[in-house]
């Protein structure tokens, strides 16, 4: 009995962080989907920059977004300020064409959305974080898909800025970005994204929905709102938002408890996700790239350890699998000592992994509890 336990959670971290992303990455390249693409399509747009006490960068945002290739008749920049309590609103005032929506009430950044889409027309709302900078072309690489009607949102590629000098935080988000990014980019190929991204994310405004005050991961959340409508997510690495990595693994690894704990959230909040009757690849694809990572594939962890070291006395294949497990963990713990400094990659995996994982555990408990605010606090990130 120990033994099958001990096989079947083996096979379900494998399955998770290395088989499945190996699967559908082949699927993508031998039965990618065939969507209709226009390099001249352009639909009128809300470019939304939902911001909360920016002073420090939000110039350099809007003018980052006003160098966009893209005709100005047809995209509005309007950024949210909601419980700002610095100069964030008067900077974007000063900016003529931008239109600026504020409130003295911080409700969170899903209340906020809410309230932005009341006062968008377009056809196409963008949604993106104020920390990052997007290229001049992004914006054409995000709405050229619309040309096709099946696709209901485009969601645009994380890029983390890493120097030589950076330590395991950084360089551990970057390395995390790359192996999620290839994992998105054949999801999309096969079928759908399985969840957008809020730093750049966009939608058919007709498709939009009102969240609860409460959702903690917004934008994902619409992006399956969106797979509901029977519409389809496209991930689209062209259009790429770059952001600076977190300013130290401890800001890094409360950023990841809240995704968590999101996560969570949002497995208690798709249950048409589950249907395997109604839509079998979607649903496959949910539960292998998002339910198995934030539940329980994290879980499993700490208990093949446990059964492990149970079955270490009955054969010497479960006393080479536990050593592994000891220097997989040592490693971890060392690399933790040393995280200012720079890790050779296998490291940084490992110490990356152990993060995410404790990090899955933490959210549950803040999930459970109900202390994960909505509301979400700036993470320091390096300059």
């Amino acid at each position: 009995m120990l033994e099958f336990l001990l096989y079947t959670l083996l096979a379900l971290v494998v399955y998770t962080y290395i088989g499945y992303p190996v699967i559908i990455i082949v699927l993508g390249k031998l039965i990618p989907k065939k969507r209709k693409l226009d390099l001249n399509f352009e639909p009128s747009v809300t470019w939304v920059v939902p911001s909360y006490n920016e002073e420090d960068i939000i110039a350099d945002k809007i003018e980052n977004l006003l160098g966009l290739d893209y005709p100005r008749e047809k995209l509005q920049i309007m950024v949210i300020t909601d419980g700002s309590t610095d100069q964030t609103t008067e900077i974007v005032r000063l900016f003529e064409g931008v239109e600026v929506l504020h409130k003295k009430e911080r409700a969170g950044k899903s209340a906020a959305e809410n309230r932005a889409m009341k006062f968008v027309e377009s056809e196409i709302v963008v949604f993106n974080d104020a920390n990052t900078k997007v290229g001049k072309g992004a914006l054409r690489a995000l709405v050229q898909h619309y040309a096709d009607p099946i696709v209901g949102g485009v969601s645009g590629a994380k890029g983390i800025l890493v120097e030589e000098a950076d330590g395991a935080e950084s360089k551990g988000e970057g390395l995390y970005w790359k192996y999620e990014s290839a994992i998105k980019k054949a999801d999309s190929k096969v079928n759908s994204l399985m969840g957008a991204a809020g730093e750049l994310v966009s939608f058919r405004a007709s498709l939009v929905q009102d969240l609860p005050l409460d959702t903690i991961l917004d934008d994902f959340m619409q992006s399956f709102y969106i797979l509901k409508q029977n519409k389809v997510m496209i991930y689209e690495p062209d259009a790429r938002a770059e952001e600076t990595s977190s300013a130290s693994i401890d800001e890094e690894l409360k950023r990841k408890v809240r995704i968590a704990a999101g996560g969570w959230q949002s497995i208690s909040r798709l249950p048409f996700m589950f249907n395997v009757f109604r839509r079998p690849v979607q649903s496959w694809m949910y539960i292998s790239h998002r339910v198995l990572r934030w539940s329980i594939t994290a879980f499993s962890l700490p208990v093949l350890f446990l059964v492990n070291a149970l079955l270490v006395p009955a054969a010497l294949e479960f006393k080479v699998l536990f050593a592994a497990q000891i220097l997989f963990y040592g490693i971890a713990a060392l690399a933790h000592t040393v995280r200012e400094r720079s890790l050779p990659g296998p490291v940084l995996a490992v110490y990356y992994f152990c993060v995410m994982n404790y990090a899955v555990l933490a959210g549950f408990k803040r999930f459970v509890l109900k202390s994960q605010k909505a509301s979400w606090e700036r993470s320091a990130r390096k300059k």
